[in-house]
Protein backbone atom coordinates (compact mmCIF):
# COMPACT_ATOMS: atom_id res chain seq x y z
CA UNK A 1 0.00 0.00 0.00
CA UNK A 2 1.24 3.31 -0.86
CA UNK A 3 0.02 6.63 0.80
CA UNK A 4 0.64 10.00 -1.19
CA UNK A 5 0.83 13.15 1.80
CA UNK A 6 -0.16 16.55 0.00
CA UNK A 7 0.10 19.39 1.51
CA UNK A 8 -2.79 22.10 1.43
CA UNK A 9 -1.97 25.00 -0.12
CA UNK A 10 1.32 24.96 0.81
CA UNK A 11 2.61 28.16 -0.19
CA UNK A 12 -0.16 29.86 1.56
CA UNK A 13 -0.17 27.60 4.52
CA UNK A 14 4.12 27.82 5.06
CA UNK A 15 2.89 31.95 5.01
CA UNK A 16 0.47 31.16 7.93
CA UNK A 17 2.78 29.45 9.80
CA UNK A 18 4.54 32.57 10.64
CA UNK A 19 2.08 34.96 11.14
CA UNK A 20 -1.37 33.34 12.30
CA UNK A 21 -3.29 36.93 11.41
CA UNK A 22 -3.70 35.58 7.84
CA UNK A 23 -5.74 32.87 9.33
CA UNK A 24 -9.27 32.80 7.06
CA UNK A 25 -8.29 35.42 5.40
CA UNK A 26 -8.12 35.45 1.76
CA UNK A 27 -4.55 35.04 0.69
CA UNK A 28 -2.55 35.00 -3.05
CA UNK A 29 1.25 33.80 -3.41
CA UNK A 30 2.76 35.25 -6.87
CA UNK A 31 5.07 33.79 -9.14
CA UNK A 32 8.80 34.83 -9.58
CA UNK A 33 8.59 38.91 -10.05
CA UNK A 34 5.13 39.67 -8.84
CA UNK A 35 3.33 38.07 -11.98
CA UNK A 36 0.86 35.76 -11.37
CA UNK A 37 -1.22 34.24 -8.82
CA UNK A 38 0.48 30.60 -7.77
CA UNK A 39 -1.22 29.83 -4.66
CA UNK A 40 -4.12 30.48 -3.41
CA UNK A 41 -6.23 29.95 0.04
CA UNK A 42 -9.79 28.51 0.24
CA UNK A 43 -10.98 32.18 0.89
CA UNK A 44 -9.18 33.59 -2.18
CA UNK A 45 -10.75 31.01 -4.06
CA UNK A 46 -14.07 31.43 -3.08
CA UNK A 47 -13.89 35.22 -4.20
CA UNK A 48 -13.40 33.67 -7.85
CA UNK A 49 -9.48 33.63 -8.17
CA UNK A 50 -8.21 31.61 -10.68
CA UNK A 51 -4.77 29.88 -10.89
CA UNK A 52 -2.48 31.93 -13.01
CA UNK A 53 -4.35 35.16 -13.02
CA UNK A 54 -1.84 38.56 -13.55
CA UNK A 55 -1.66 39.71 -10.36
CA UNK A 56 -2.35 43.39 -12.71
CA UNK A 57 -5.64 41.77 -13.33
CA UNK A 58 -6.46 41.75 -9.70
CA UNK A 59 -5.17 44.98 -7.98
CA UNK A 60 -8.77 46.53 -7.58
CA UNK A 61 -10.38 43.20 -6.10
CA UNK A 62 -7.26 42.60 -3.57
CA UNK A 63 -8.11 46.48 -2.46
CA UNK A 64 -11.38 45.66 -2.65
CA UNK A 65 -11.47 42.69 -0.47
CA UNK A 66 -8.51 43.20 2.00
CA UNK A 67 -6.54 40.20 -0.21
CA UNK A 68 -3.44 39.95 1.71
CA UNK A 69 -0.70 39.21 -1.02
CA UNK A 70 2.36 37.39 -1.32
CA UNK A 71 6.23 37.05 -3.01
CA UNK A 72 6.90 33.97 -3.85
CA UNK A 73 9.72 32.98 -0.89
CA UNK A 74 11.40 29.66 -2.04
CA UNK A 75 14.01 29.60 1.02
CA UNK A 76 11.02 29.27 3.19
CA UNK A 77 8.78 27.01 1.34
CA UNK A 78 11.99 24.43 0.54
CA UNK A 79 12.94 24.28 4.04
CA UNK A 80 9.47 24.02 5.59
CA UNK A 81 8.96 21.11 2.98
CA UNK A 82 12.54 19.15 4.09
CA UNK A 83 11.15 19.51 7.60
CA UNK A 84 8.11 17.90 6.71
CA UNK A 85 10.12 15.20 4.60
CA UNK A 86 12.18 14.49 7.93
CA UNK A 87 8.77 13.72 9.37
CA UNK A 88 7.45 11.37 7.27
CA UNK A 89 11.02 9.64 7.25
CA UNK A 90 9.91 8.73 10.88
CA UNK A 91 6.72 6.49 9.69
CA UNK A 92 8.64 5.04 6.97
CA UNK A 93 12.38 4.95 5.62
CA UNK A 94 10.84 4.07 2.28
CA UNK A 95 9.53 7.17 0.34
CA UNK A 96 9.65 9.24 -2.64
CA UNK A 97 10.08 13.36 -2.56
CA UNK A 98 7.36 13.85 -5.70
CA UNK A 99 7.95 17.33 -5.56
CA UNK A 100 7.78 20.06 -2.95
CA UNK A 101 4.75 19.73 -1.51
CA UNK A 102 3.85 16.16 -2.45
CA UNK A 103 5.50 12.53 -1.15
CA UNK A 104 4.83 8.99 -1.70
CA UNK A 105 5.09 6.88 1.44
CA UNK A 106 5.56 3.00 1.30
CA UNK A 107 2.74 1.15 3.73
CA UNK A 108 3.89 -2.21 2.82
CA UNK A 109 3.09 -4.43 5.70
CA UNK A 110 0.28 -2.51 7.99
CA UNK A 111 -2.72 -4.43 8.11
CA UNK A 112 -5.51 -3.39 5.95
CA UNK A 113 -7.51 -2.09 8.55
CA UNK A 114 -5.25 0.23 10.20
CA UNK A 115 -4.29 2.02 7.12
CA UNK A 116 -6.71 4.82 7.91
CA UNK A 117 -5.46 5.46 11.36
CA UNK A 118 -2.11 5.19 10.36
CA UNK A 119 -3.00 8.25 7.90
CA UNK A 120 -4.93 10.01 10.73
CA UNK A 121 -1.59 9.88 12.87
CA UNK A 122 0.42 11.35 9.82
CA UNK A 123 -1.40 14.09 9.63
CA UNK A 124 -1.72 15.60 12.92
CA UNK A 125 2.11 14.80 13.64
CA UNK A 126 2.55 16.89 10.50
CA UNK A 127 0.08 19.25 11.67
CA UNK A 128 1.49 19.84 14.95
CA UNK A 129 5.44 19.43 14.57
CA UNK A 130 5.32 21.57 11.41
CA UNK A 131 2.03 23.66 11.36
CA UNK A 132 1.01 22.62 7.95
CA UNK A 133 -2.40 20.72 6.82
CA UNK A 134 -1.69 17.76 4.72
CA UNK A 135 -4.33 15.43 3.11
CA UNK A 136 -3.68 11.38 2.77
CA UNK A 137 -4.75 9.06 -0.08
CA UNK A 138 -3.99 5.46 0.67
CA UNK A 139 -3.71 3.01 -2.49
CA UNK A 140 -2.53 -0.21 -3.80
CA UNK A 141 -0.50 1.54 -6.36
CA UNK A 142 -0.02 5.23 -7.39
CA UNK A 143 -2.33 6.53 -8.87
CA UNK A 144 -5.24 5.14 -6.82
CA UNK A 145 -3.63 6.85 -4.40
CA UNK A 146 -3.69 9.77 -6.37
CA UNK A 147 -7.66 9.22 -6.86
CA UNK A 148 -7.82 9.07 -3.03
CA UNK A 149 -5.96 12.13 -2.19
CA UNK A 150 -8.48 13.88 -4.17
CA UNK A 151 -11.18 12.43 -2.57
CA UNK A 152 -9.49 13.47 1.30
CA UNK A 153 -9.03 17.05 0.06
CA UNK A 154 -12.69 17.42 -1.66
CA UNK A 155 -14.46 15.71 1.17
CA UNK A 156 -15.42 17.37 4.63
CA UNK A 157 -16.50 14.41 6.13
CA UNK A 158 -12.72 12.29 5.49
CA UNK A 159 -11.26 14.82 7.83
CA UNK A 160 -8.28 14.94 5.18
CA UNK A 161 -7.63 11.16 5.21
CA UNK A 162 -9.25 8.37 2.35
CA UNK A 163 -8.51 4.71 2.08
CA UNK A 164 -9.34 3.13 -1.11
CA UNK A 165 -7.50 -0.09 0.48
CA UNK A 166 -10.76 -2.39 -0.22
CA UNK A 167 -11.26 -2.95 -4.43
CA UNK A 168 -15.30 -2.12 -3.16
CA UNK A 169 -14.32 1.49 -2.03
CA UNK A 170 -12.38 1.83 -5.57
CA UNK A 171 -15.40 0.78 -7.45
CA UNK A 172 -17.14 3.05 -5.66
CA UNK A 173 -15.07 6.22 -5.87
CA UNK A 174 -14.02 5.10 -9.72
CA UNK A 175 -17.48 5.93 -10.66
CA UNK A 176 -17.59 9.51 -9.43
CA UNK A 177 -14.57 10.75 -10.69
CA UNK A 178 -14.17 12.69 -13.97
CA UNK A 179 -11.48 10.85 -16.53
CA UNK A 180 -10.35 14.86 -16.48
CA UNK A 181 -9.21 14.40 -12.64
CA UNK A 182 -7.01 11.39 -13.06
CA UNK A 183 -3.66 12.08 -12.40
CA UNK A 184 -1.60 12.21 -15.90
CA UNK A 185 -4.44 12.63 -18.47
CA UNK A 186 -5.86 15.93 -18.41
CA UNK A 187 -8.09 18.11 -20.07
CA UNK A 188 -6.57 17.44 -23.90
CA UNK A 189 -6.26 13.37 -23.69
CA UNK A 190 -9.94 13.76 -21.64
CA UNK A 191 -11.56 14.88 -24.45
CA UNK A 192 -10.38 12.16 -26.59
CA UNK A 193 -10.96 9.72 -23.91
CA UNK A 194 -14.73 11.34 -23.92
CA UNK A 195 -15.01 10.75 -27.88
CA UNK A 196 -14.50 7.41 -27.25
CA UNK A 197 -17.50 6.79 -24.67
CA UNK A 198 -14.99 6.63 -21.39
CA UNK A 199 -16.36 9.64 -19.54
CA UNK A 200 -15.34 8.53 -15.84
CA UNK A 201 -12.26 6.84 -14.36
CA UNK A 202 -14.49 3.58 -13.71
CA UNK A 203 -14.89 3.22 -17.57
CA UNK A 204 -11.11 3.85 -18.29
CA UNK A 205 -10.28 1.32 -15.70
CA UNK A 206 -13.05 -1.10 -17.62
CA UNK A 207 -11.73 -0.37 -20.75
CA UNK A 208 -9.87 -3.01 -22.87
CA UNK A 209 -5.67 -2.06 -22.02
CA UNK A 210 -5.13 -2.64 -25.75
CA UNK A 211 -8.06 0.26 -26.84
CA UNK A 212 -6.37 2.62 -24.30
CA UNK A 213 -2.80 1.95 -25.41
CA UNK A 214 -3.85 3.00 -29.26
CA UNK A 215 -5.84 6.22 -27.80
CA UNK A 216 -3.16 7.41 -25.09
CA UNK A 217 -0.13 5.19 -25.39
CA UNK A 218 1.65 3.21 -23.16
CA UNK A 219 1.57 5.86 -20.64
CA UNK A 220 -2.62 5.97 -20.69
CA UNK A 221 -2.65 1.81 -20.37
CA UNK A 222 -0.37 2.29 -17.02
CA UNK A 223 -2.73 4.59 -15.83
CA UNK A 224 -5.57 2.30 -16.75
CA UNK A 225 -3.29 -0.72 -15.00
CA UNK A 226 -2.73 1.35 -12.28
CA UNK A 227 -6.70 1.80 -11.53
CA UNK A 228 -7.41 -1.85 -11.39
CA UNK A 229 -4.81 -2.08 -8.85
CA UNK A 230 -2.12 -3.34 -11.16
CA UNK A 231 1.08 -1.46 -9.93
CA UNK A 232 2.98 -0.04 -13.04
CA UNK A 233 4.72 2.88 -11.49
CA UNK A 234 7.46 2.22 -8.94
CA UNK A 235 8.21 3.63 -5.86
CA UNK A 236 11.59 6.10 -6.91
CA UNK A 237 13.20 6.35 -3.15
CA UNK A 238 16.64 8.23 -4.93
CA UNK A 239 15.84 10.65 -8.05
CA UNK A 240 17.38 9.40 -10.96
CA UNK A 241 20.87 11.77 -11.60
CA UNK A 242 19.99 15.34 -13.37
CA UNK A 243 21.41 15.09 -17.25
CA UNK A 244 21.69 18.75 -17.01
CA UNK A 245 21.43 21.91 -14.44
CA UNK A 246 19.49 25.00 -15.24
CA UNK A 247 19.48 28.40 -13.57
CA UNK A 248 17.28 31.53 -14.99
CA UNK A 249 15.47 34.02 -13.80
CA UNK A 250 13.50 36.77 -15.28
CA UNK A 251 14.93 40.35 -14.32
CA UNK A 252 12.65 42.91 -12.37
CA UNK A 253 13.23 45.44 -14.93
CA UNK A 254 14.59 45.55 -18.46
CA UNK A 255 18.37 45.08 -18.64
CA UNK A 256 20.26 46.92 -21.42
CA UNK A 257 23.61 47.33 -19.89
CA UNK A 258 26.27 44.89 -20.85
CA UNK A 259 27.80 45.11 -16.63
CA UNK A 260 24.16 44.10 -15.29
CA UNK A 261 23.54 41.54 -17.90
CA UNK A 262 27.39 39.80 -16.58
CA UNK A 263 26.32 40.11 -12.94
CA UNK A 264 23.35 38.59 -13.66
CA UNK A 265 24.83 35.44 -15.34
CA UNK A 266 27.85 35.48 -13.00
CA UNK A 267 25.16 34.82 -10.29
CA UNK A 268 23.34 32.26 -12.22
CA UNK A 269 26.03 30.36 -12.52
CA UNK A 270 27.31 30.57 -8.83
CA UNK A 271 24.44 29.17 -7.70
CA UNK A 272 24.23 25.94 -10.49
CA UNK A 273 27.74 25.97 -9.56
CA UNK A 274 26.71 24.87 -5.85
CA UNK A 275 24.21 22.97 -6.90
CA UNK A 276 26.67 20.66 -8.79
CA UNK A 277 28.80 20.56 -5.82
CA UNK A 278 25.40 20.01 -3.56
CA UNK A 279 25.09 16.69 -6.27
CA UNK A 280 28.81 15.76 -5.98
CA UNK A 281 29.11 16.03 -10.10
CA UNK A 282 31.10 18.36 -12.69
CA UNK A 283 29.99 20.04 -15.77
CA UNK A 284 31.70 19.10 -19.05
CA UNK A 285 29.53 21.98 -21.03
CA UNK A 286 28.66 25.99 -19.88
CA UNK A 287 25.77 27.16 -22.25
CA UNK A 288 23.88 30.72 -21.48
CA UNK A 289 20.93 32.13 -23.06
CA UNK A 290 19.89 35.52 -23.01
CA UNK A 291 15.71 36.78 -24.26
CA UNK A 292 14.47 39.88 -25.28
CA UNK A 293 10.52 40.37 -24.23
CA UNK A 294 8.44 38.16 -26.82
CA UNK A 295 6.01 40.78 -27.22
CA UNK A 296 8.69 43.18 -28.52
CA UNK A 297 8.65 43.83 -32.28
CA UNK A 298 11.20 42.15 -33.07
CA UNK A 299 12.44 39.49 -30.24
CA UNK A 300 15.40 38.53 -29.78
CA UNK A 301 16.89 35.36 -28.02
CA UNK A 302 19.95 33.43 -28.56
CA UNK A 303 22.05 30.34 -27.27
CA UNK A 304 25.79 29.78 -26.66
CA UNK A 305 27.79 26.66 -25.33
CA UNK A 306 31.69 26.84 -24.01
CA UNK A 307 33.01 22.92 -23.80
CA UNK A 308 34.86 22.85 -20.14
CA UNK A 309 37.88 20.74 -20.42
CA UNK A 310 38.46 19.54 -18.08
CA UNK A 311 35.24 18.94 -16.53
CA UNK A 312 34.75 21.00 -13.28
CA UNK A 313 32.33 22.25 -10.50
CA UNK A 314 34.80 25.57 -9.40
CA UNK A 315 32.72 28.18 -9.01
CA UNK A 316 35.58 30.93 -10.42
CA UNK A 317 35.52 28.40 -13.90
CA UNK A 318 31.87 28.44 -14.27
CA UNK A 319 32.09 32.32 -14.43
CA UNK A 320 34.56 32.65 -16.59
CA UNK A 321 33.19 30.41 -18.84
CA UNK A 322 29.47 32.14 -18.34
CA UNK A 323 31.25 35.50 -19.32
CA UNK A 324 33.13 33.98 -22.07
CA UNK A 325 29.91 32.36 -24.08
CA UNK A 326 28.20 35.56 -23.45
CA UNK A 327 30.46 37.76 -24.93
CA UNK A 328 29.35 36.80 -28.95
CA UNK A 329 25.39 36.69 -28.25
CA UNK A 330 25.19 40.02 -26.26
CA UNK A 331 23.73 42.79 -28.66
CA UNK A 332 24.04 46.41 -28.29
CA UNK A 333 20.91 48.42 -27.86
CA UNK A 334 18.59 45.48 -26.68
CA UNK A 335 16.61 45.53 -23.63
CA UNK A 336 16.88 42.08 -21.96
CA UNK A 337 13.68 40.29 -20.35
CA UNK A 338 16.02 37.43 -19.48
CA UNK A 339 19.15 35.42 -19.20
CA UNK A 340 20.05 32.12 -17.69
CA UNK A 341 23.09 29.37 -17.97
CA UNK A 342 22.80 25.46 -18.48
CA UNK A 343 25.28 22.96 -17.19
CA UNK A 344 25.46 20.18 -19.56
CA UNK A 345 27.59 16.70 -19.63
CA UNK A 346 27.21 15.97 -16.55
CA UNK A 347 29.64 13.34 -14.49
CA UNK A 348 30.31 11.91 -10.83
CA UNK A 349 33.06 13.74 -9.48
CA UNK A 350 34.69 11.06 -7.77
CA UNK A 351 34.88 9.53 -11.50
CA UNK A 352 36.61 11.85 -12.68
CA UNK A 353 40.25 11.40 -14.06
CA UNK A 354 43.06 14.16 -13.75
CA UNK A 355 44.56 15.20 -17.13
CA UNK A 356 48.38 15.72 -17.15
CA UNK A 357 47.82 18.78 -19.51
CA UNK A 358 45.65 20.43 -16.71
CA UNK A 359 46.48 24.28 -16.06
CA UNK A 360 45.20 24.62 -12.62
CA UNK A 361 45.12 22.86 -9.52
CA UNK A 362 42.24 20.57 -9.00
CA UNK A 363 42.95 19.93 -5.36
CA UNK A 364 43.25 23.63 -4.59
CA UNK A 365 40.35 24.39 -6.71
CA UNK A 366 38.36 22.10 -3.91
CA UNK A 367 39.75 22.94 -0.79
CA UNK A 368 38.50 26.79 -1.87
CA UNK A 369 35.16 25.47 -3.23
CA UNK A 370 34.60 23.38 0.44
CA UNK A 371 36.16 26.50 2.70
CA UNK A 372 33.33 28.92 0.20
CA UNK A 373 30.08 26.39 0.65
CA UNK A 374 30.79 26.33 4.56
CA UNK A 375 31.25 30.00 5.08
CA UNK A 376 28.06 30.67 2.84
CA UNK A 377 25.85 27.25 4.81
CA UNK A 378 26.97 28.88 8.13
CA UNK A 379 26.80 32.43 8.30
CA UNK A 380 24.32 32.69 5.20
CA UNK A 381 24.01 32.46 1.29
CA UNK A 382 26.47 35.13 0.06
CA UNK A 383 28.31 35.87 3.01
CA UNK A 384 31.61 35.51 0.53
CA UNK A 385 30.91 36.01 -3.02
CA UNK A 386 32.83 36.77 -6.22
CA UNK A 387 33.08 40.87 -7.39
CA UNK A 388 32.02 39.63 -10.78
CA UNK A 389 28.34 39.09 -9.20
CA UNK A 390 27.94 42.23 -7.98
CA UNK A 391 26.97 43.60 -5.10
CA UNK A 392 24.08 41.90 -2.67
CA UNK A 393 20.34 43.10 -3.48
CA UNK A 394 20.00 45.05 -0.89
CA UNK A 395 17.39 44.03 2.28
CA UNK A 396 13.83 44.84 2.74
CA UNK A 397 14.28 47.99 5.70
CA UNK A 398 18.10 48.08 5.07
CA UNK A 399 19.41 51.29 5.20
CA UNK A 400 20.35 50.70 1.41
CA UNK A 401 17.18 50.39 0.38
CA UNK A 402 15.35 53.07 2.34
CA UNK A 403 18.28 55.76 2.79
CA UNK A 404 20.13 55.45 -0.86
CA UNK A 405 19.30 58.36 -3.15
CA UNK A 406 18.02 56.57 -6.76
CA UNK A 407 20.80 56.26 -9.44
CA UNK A 408 20.46 57.77 -12.75
CA UNK A 409 19.08 55.77 -15.55
CA UNK A 410 22.41 54.27 -17.41
CA UNK A 411 24.27 55.02 -14.53
CA UNK A 412 27.13 52.54 -12.88
CA UNK A 413 25.04 52.56 -9.87
CA UNK A 414 22.11 51.28 -11.15
CA UNK A 415 20.57 47.77 -9.89
CA UNK A 416 17.26 46.38 -10.35
CA UNK A 417 17.64 43.39 -12.59
CA UNK A 418 17.29 41.30 -9.40
CA UNK A 419 13.96 39.40 -9.20
CA UNK A 420 10.92 42.04 -8.19
CA UNK A 421 9.29 40.92 -4.73
CA UNK A 422 7.74 43.88 -3.41
CA UNK A 423 5.12 41.32 -0.96
CA UNK A 424 7.92 39.09 0.11
CA UNK A 425 7.70 37.89 4.23
CA UNK A 426 10.63 37.16 5.76
CA UNK A 427 13.11 33.81 5.48
CA UNK A 428 11.96 33.04 9.17
CA UNK A 429 14.12 29.69 9.16
CA UNK A 430 17.22 30.33 7.29
CA UNK A 431 18.20 33.91 8.14
CA UNK A 432 19.58 35.00 11.76
CA UNK A 433 18.43 38.31 10.54
CA UNK A 434 14.72 37.30 9.96
CA UNK A 435 14.07 35.14 13.33
CA UNK A 436 10.69 35.52 14.42
CA UNK A 437 10.72 37.51 17.38
CA UNK A 438 7.97 37.08 19.66
CA UNK A 439 6.86 39.72 23.12
CA UNK A 440 5.53 39.23 25.71
CA UNK A 441 2.29 41.80 26.02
Amino acid sequence: MLALVDCNNFYVSCERVFDPRLRDRPVVVLSNNDGCVVARSPEAKALGIAMGTPFFQIRDLVARRGIVVRSSNYTLYGDLSARIIAVLGRFTPHLEVYSIDEAFLDLGGMPADRLAECGRTIRRTVLRWTGIPVSIGIGPTKTLAKVANHLAKHAPAAGGVWSLADPRDQAAALARLDVQDIWGIGARLATRLKRAGIATALQLREANPSHIRRLLGVVGERTALELRGLPCLALEELPPPAKSIIRSRSFGRPVERREELEEAVAVHATRAAEKLRQHQRVAGAMSVFVATSRFRASPYANLATIPLDPPTDDSARLIHAALAALRPIFREGLAYQKAGVMLGGLQPRAGLTESLFARYDRGRSERLMAVLDDVNHRLGPDTLRYATSGPCPPKRGSAREEDASPPKRGSPREGGWHMRREHASPCYTTRWDELLIARAM
